[in-house]
């Protein structure tokens, strides 16, 4: 009697579905909320009749009314009109500084882990640059090249590039312990394939949460420079400046900071559930 060995049925391995996962709950509500916005300032020339820069005459502090719903400044202008037009200033440092800072913070930190000296001198210029308070930055870059949109970019870019460096550097040195990329080097790869084809490739996904992060944290410090008045420069509206403006003349009325103070919490919040929802989709 001969026994026959019967072929094993396969096991179907779960491949986790990171985008699902992170389409649920947080993620979904926070790329809802960011989509408003962005759709409010691409749309804001149709949603609006009012020019942002136009000084209407007899319409000095007016309170929300149908013809303008969130009022007007001190200058007369439709602070809605401006609103919009700031929410556009607003994405466009915050999508150009981030993604600028994040993109020379990886290739320094990425470089610190070729070079053991290298990596020294990188971690104490990371080491001086978060140590030295935004604010102080932004105030002596100010005074150098002069308040406006290229300084609140590059005091943007300074703040992330030691975030994003440091970030980086971690998970390069945690993925290059891994069984995959040592047996790659056993067959003879260098290590510029290594670090080029395996280590970066599998370091990326906290380069991607903290990306959302420091979106919510550009929002902020272009809200901070207005207040100090190096932001963006009059007459330009930004979401920070429309803010500040508000501000002073909350005693003759409360509703004018709705508006900015609304689109700047729909936005840091909408940043921070997509960043959590990233984060968690990690580890699904």
């Amino acid at each position: 009697m001969t026994a026959t060995l019967e072929a094993p049925e396969p096991v179907e391995v779960a491949v986790p579905d990171r985008p699902r996962h992170f389409l649920r709950g947080k993620g979904l509500v926070g790329l809802v909320l960011v989509g408003l916005v962005i759709v409010t300032g691409l749309l804001g020339p149709l949603l609006v009749s009012w020019d942002p820069y136009e000084q209407i005459p007899g319409a000095n502090l007016l309170g929300p009314s149908g013809t303008h719903l969130l009022g007007t400044d001190d200058l007369n202008r439709d602070i809605l009109a401006r609103l919009v037009t700031g929410i556009r200033v607003d994405l466009l440092i915050a999508f150009t500084a981030v993604p600028v800072g994040a993109l020379v913070g990886c290739a320094v930190g990425a470089l610190a882990t070729v070079n053991s000296v290298l990596d020294v001198a990188v971690q104490r210029l990371f080491d001086v640059l978060l140590a030295f308070p935004q604010l102080i930055l932004a105030i002596g870059l100010a005074a150098v090249i002069g308040p406006g949109t290229t300084s609140v970019v590059i005091v943007i870019v300074c703040v992330e590039i030691p975030v994003f460096g440091r970030l980086l550097r971690a998970a390069v040195l945690r993925v290059r312990e891994a069984q995959f990329v040592t047996a790659s080097e056993v067959i003879g790869a260098g290590k510029a394939h290594v670090l080029r084809h395996h280590v970066l490739p599998n370091s990326l996904e906290p380069i991607l949460v903290q990306l959302a992060l420091s979106l919510s944290v550009a929002v902020f410090i272009e809200g901070a420079m207005s207040v100090l008045g190096i932001g963006v420069s009059p007459p330009h509206p930004s979401i920070g400046s429309v803010l500040t403006t508000s501000l002073r003349y909350l005693d003759l009325n409360p509703l004018f900071a709705i508006g900015p103070l609304a689109v700047t919490a729909v936005l840091v919040l909408g940043f921070q559930l997509i960043a959590q929802a990233a984060n968690a989709a990690r580890g699904a």
